[in-house]
């Protein structure tokens, strides 16, 4: 797996219908995919919910690949959770029996709908950091979070830790990229071996990988003093958030589409 695949937390700049919809709408909406997902239970409900994975992919006008290429470095906890569910599910119908582990057709469909489930929760998400730039997901969950302000919850610092976590996520990549270009160069191998020998190669990454990311925090730390940040209090916004008939009509669509996962859920289906 290339670091080039690990796409969390880039933005693609766009005009989309996806692109144009309030961060809250979008916020919201990813909260009841999520819940919908965990209410879904089987090939109906599932399908359900890949049409509307689909449908809002093709509104957003992202590369499908960027999608497909984002699940990479999570493919080895996706392939995990399928062996576990698949050897540790109880079940009446045995499909084979090897040592200690009994496999049964409860497993395999518990372990399949898992991985999906999985892959179509991971896609949603990245969809959202895709299609909103990372100031507007900051003021998104600062608006939503808002009423914590009442009970003194620092909203906006938290808001601005998440969303500069986001940023420099593929900043870092970047660096580490190129800090194993000048090791390789001086001989260093990063590919050979085993598992554990492989981690370990990976060890010198660590303090230069440390040092520039701290020598970033600081270089933002003194940007931010310099142009006088001191938090919420009092910060106005150039852009002002601002629901559409677009952001309710979506709202009302995934509300649905939730509702509709609960009772195909209920039912089995």
């Amino acid at each position: 797996m290339a670091l080039k695949d690990i796409t969390l937390g880039q933005f693609f700049p766009g005009n989309s219908v996806i692109h144009r919809l309030d961060p809250r709408t979008k916020l919201i909406c990813v909260v009841l995919y999520i819940v919908a997902l965990f209410l879904a239970s089987w090939f109906v409900s599932y399908t359900l919910m890949l049409l509307v994975l689909a449908g809002s992919i093709a509104l957003s006008r992202v590369p499908p690949k960027s999608i497909l290429r984002g699940l990479k470095p999570v493919l080895f906890i996706v392939v995990f959770t399928a062996v576990l569910n698949l050897l540790y599910t109880p079940g009446d119908t045995v499909l084979a029996r090897f040592w200690i582990f009994t496999v049964t057709l409860e497993g395999v469909s518990r372990a399949f709908f898992m991985v999906v489930r999985i892959m179509m929760l991971i896609s949603g998400t990245f969809l959202l950091t895709y299609t909103t730039s990372p100031i507007l997901l900051t003021d998104g969950l600062e608006s939503l979070l808002n009423p914590l302000k009442k009970v003194r919850v620092p909203v906006h610092e938290l808001a601005m830790i998440m969303s500069i976590a986001l940023r420099f996520i593929p900043t870092l990549i970047e660096e580490t990229d190129k800090i194993m270009s000048a090791q390789r160069a001086r001989g260093a191998d990063f590919e050979s071996g085993n598992l554990i020998q492989r981690a370990k190669a990976l060890l010198p990454l660590l303090v230069p990988l440390f040092i520039s990311a701290f020598r970033r925090a600081d270089e933002l730390a003194t940007a931010m003093e310099c142009r006088c940040y001191h938090g919420g209090e009092g910060r106005t916004r150039l852009r002002q958030l601002k629901y559409k008939g677009a952001d309710y009509a979506a709202l009302l669509l995934f509300l649905a589409v939730t509702v509709a996962a609960g009772v195909l859920g209920h039912f089995g289906l």
